[in-house]
């Protein structure tokens, strides 16, 4: 469920206030499983997160990037929240591609698999199926040595299958067939969700 504020929120740091008052002990627990021993964590259920992103979608670049290079993991989870909010508007090919370059940008501040997920397949899938962005991005990040890189690689080409056509579904599964193997298992995982959906689909169509 996703928590709607009626309060717009204009800077970094109305974001991290919202956040920090919204913090639960029990669900700090339950997200310290899932990140890093290092990584600070508030503690915020992903509904009320959702409902603080969609309230700072209009904050200004500056601002954005304050979240970006928060060390909080929430805070950064927020900032790819509102790259994906501001793609489900109705853009611009040159804006759609402009989100994009910002996540690529921005990668190295995405640091669990969960960020990948909500971003990925609207801000960076979606432009490259309309090739506001060239669609070799993907080669490259499933080349990478990060391995959260490479689940942008697969994750993002679930946009082609909700939107695609079947040549663009079979783009996404070359992309899963280059990563076959993968020694990481939150790599492995979206490779089996992508194949999993793409091969749905094709059946749907009578592609296979």
């Amino acid at each position: 469920m996703i928590v709607t504020m009626t309060v717009s929120l204009s800077t970094a740091a109305q974001v991290v206030e919202a956040l920090h008052d919204a913090a639960d002990p029990v669900e700090e627990a339950k997200i310290r499983n899932r990140v890093a021993d290092d990584e600070p964590v508030i503690g915020v259920r992903m509904g009320t997160l959702f409902g603080i992103a969609k309230s700072a979608v209009d904050l200004s670049g500056t601002e954005l990037d304050a979240l970006f290079e928060h060390q909080a993991y929430e805070t950064r989870l927020t900032a790819f929240c509102v790259l994906d909010f501001r793609a489900r508007r109705k853009l611009a090919d040159e804006e759609r591609a402009t989100l994009a370059h910002l996540y690529l940008d921005r990668h190295d501040a995405i640091s669990t698999w969960d960020m990948v997920d909500r971003a990925a397949p609207r801000v960076l899938g979606w432009p490259i199926l309309i090739e506001a962005i060239d669609g070799g991005v993907l080669d490259e990040l499933a080349g990478a040595a990060d391995p959260l890189r490479r689940r942008s690689a697969i994750t993002a080409p679930l946009w082609f299958i909700k939107q695609g056509s079947s040549a663009d579904i079979e783009h996404g599964l070359a992309i899963a067939s280059a990563l076959d193997g993968d020694e990481h298992p939150r790599v492995r995982s979206a490779v089996e969700i992508y194949r999993k959906h793409a091969f749905q689909r094709l059946r749907s169509q009578g592609g296979v």
